[in-house]
């Protein structure tokens, strides 16, 4: 275990230090005042992993499994002062697949679920078939990225040094990959690692520049750029080298890093060309972040757009693996298809009006309603409304989710930002009416699961309210978010070398025969 450690770029004295401190699960007899001698010798700027070591006071000293909790806990937060997300990496995933073979080889054969006739006529509903590390979704809960929630993620990840308040995309990149909570440094580095690798082949500018933008779509625009961009696939070069599966992972990264680079001036690209008539984007800033660099070359300096966007991109990022656009960069990616063709089939899914186009929907919806009813309509007037859409057979857009039971924590902190930064805006005001109104009448149908709104019900309206009022683009905002957590994903498909998804489909007649069914 130790050896490893030095992998991890720990000095040599805090070595001896924490291998110290290790001895002390192998000595009963140790007093407390030596482990308060080993805890003070240990370098003073490792501070965040000795505050968890306070706790060491309280352990009786028989308490061995606490104990080396605590240690290892002082590891990691020693071991992730690194800025070389690539070694961490490397040093993580033999440990990981190590961890899965273990439980495969004991669990193998265990099952974790049915499937019923009408999950395979559902959409595969409730279906537990993939295995996605990122993030995962609970019912009652919410989104959990690598075990943190949205609060919690608000509160720990790392904010722009220039006053901001909102979490970095980049921070949100760094949990996804290695579980880890990362330092302001290692954010850094992720800014200008992403700046520097930003730069577009000359073949995707000419793309871009020569496509008819007014007729061709926003997110068509994405994917063939994202898909020409795969002339300069690390991966397939080494694929078609020949490379060890167990290195698939590593050009899988780099191509992953260098896409999501590019993918900002990709979306400024199509931004300025479809509607602002091809005014240029102006250079990256390696010393601006990936948010405020992209709205800088769409044409934004308002420092609160730069803050929306920053929390638009981290809370859209990742989904847990069955939604469309994940699930199929994950399907695409099995096939060892590179990771710009990946996502770019990723981007087509997402292109769907179930899936990426929600939130113009609701924007919709609640012009209509605002124009009709005027602003500061009464809550009668917006009842009156809502029944009267249910009643001619339509839905509420942005209300319910296949999956949550509650009201989606990514709404939950989009109205938090509205309430801070446009607690007046009669749009908001409205949204706010809605959320308040609609559930109950929902309920009271006895026909929705999940009456509870979305995080579509508010992304529209804060993004109008800022000026980016096209939203035919709003699914690209989606589509560059989403890459941070389909990405990460990728990597780790590689890491744990999954094969190709394959599963098995059945005819009605086959269905039939094998339940027995007789009309």
């Amino acid at each position: 275990m130790w050896p490893k450690l030095r992998k991890l770029y720990l000095d040599g004295n805090t070595y001896r230090k924490i291998a110290e401190y290790s001895t002390l699960r192998k000595a009963p007899k140790l007093s407390l005042l030596k482990i308060q001698e080993c805890k003070h010798n240990i370098k003073t700027e490792h501070s965040q992993p000795l505050k968890e070591l306070e706790q060491i006071s309280q352990v009786p000293p028989a308490d061995f499994e606490v104990l080396q909790n605590v240690t290892n806990t002082v590891i990691r937060g020693l071991a992730s002062d690194s800025t070389d997300l690539k070694g961490i990496l490397a040093s993580k995933i033999p440990k990981e697949i190590e961890k899965v073979k273990n439980f495969r080889k004991k669990h193998g054969s265990t099952k974790v679920g049915e499937v019923t006739v009408d999950m395979m006529y559902g959409g595969m509903r409730g279906i537990k078939g993939l295995v996605c590390e990122t993030s995962v979704l609970d019912a009652n809960e919410g989104i959990r990225f690598r075990g943190y929630s949205i609060p919690e993620c608000q509160k720990l990840l790392p904010k722009s040094p220039n006053g901001g308040k909102e979490p970095q995309p980049e921070g949100l990149f760094w949990l996804l990959m290695t579980g880890e909570i990362p330092t302001r440094a290692q954010v850094d580095w992720l800014s200008k690692q992403w700046a520097q690798r930003a730069e577009l082949p000359s073949h995707v500018v000419n793309l871009l520049n020569n496509l008819p933008s007014q007729k061709v779509h926003p997110m068509s625009q994405l994917s063939a750029a994202i898909t020409a961009c795969n002339t300069e696939s690390k991966f397939a070069e080494a694929y078609n080298r020949g490379i060890k599966k167990s290195e698939y992972w590593e050009y899988v990264y780099e191509d992953s890093m260098n896409l999501i680079a590019k993918l900002p001036v990709i979306a400024a690209m199509i931004y300025r060309n479809t509607y602002q008539d091809g005014k240029g984007i102006g250079a990256i800033d390696a010393s601006k972040d990936w948010s405020e660099n992209f709205t800088r070359m769409c044409g934004f300096d308002s420092v609160e757009f730069t803050e929306l966007m920053r929390l638009y991109l981290t809370i859209h990022s990742d989904h847990e693996g069955g939604n469309v656009s994940a699930h199929t960069v994950h399907l695409v990616g099995s096939a060892l298809s590179d990771p710009y063709l990946s996502f770019a089939a990723g981007i087509n899914g997402l292109a769907g009006p179930l899936h990426g186009l929600a939130n113009q929907e609701v924007l919709i919806f609640l012009t209509k309603m605002l124009k009709e009813l005027g602003e500061n309509a009464p809550d009668e007037k917006v009842k009156e409304y809502c029944l009267k859409t249910l009643k001619s057979g339509q839905v509420i857009p942005g209300y319910g989710h296949a999956v949550l039971r509650k009201t989606d924590p990514r709404y939950t902190c989009q109205r938090e930002f509205a309430q801070k930064n446009l607690p007046n805006d009669p749009m908001f005001k409205l949204v706010a009416q809605v959320y308040k109104i609609v559930p109950p009448i929902l309920m009271e149908t006895g026909k929705v699961k999940n009456p509870w709104p979305n995080v579509d019900a508010h992304s529209g309206v804060l993004l109008q309210y800022y000026g980016l009022k096209e939203m035919n683009y709003y699914t690209v905002l989606f589509g560059v978010s989403r890459a941070l957590g389909v990405l990460a994903s990728l990597v780790w498909d590689r890491a744990f070398g999954l094969p190709i998804e394959r599963p098995k489909s059945m005819s009605t007649d086959d269905l039939i025969k094998a339940v027995g069914y007789t009309a």
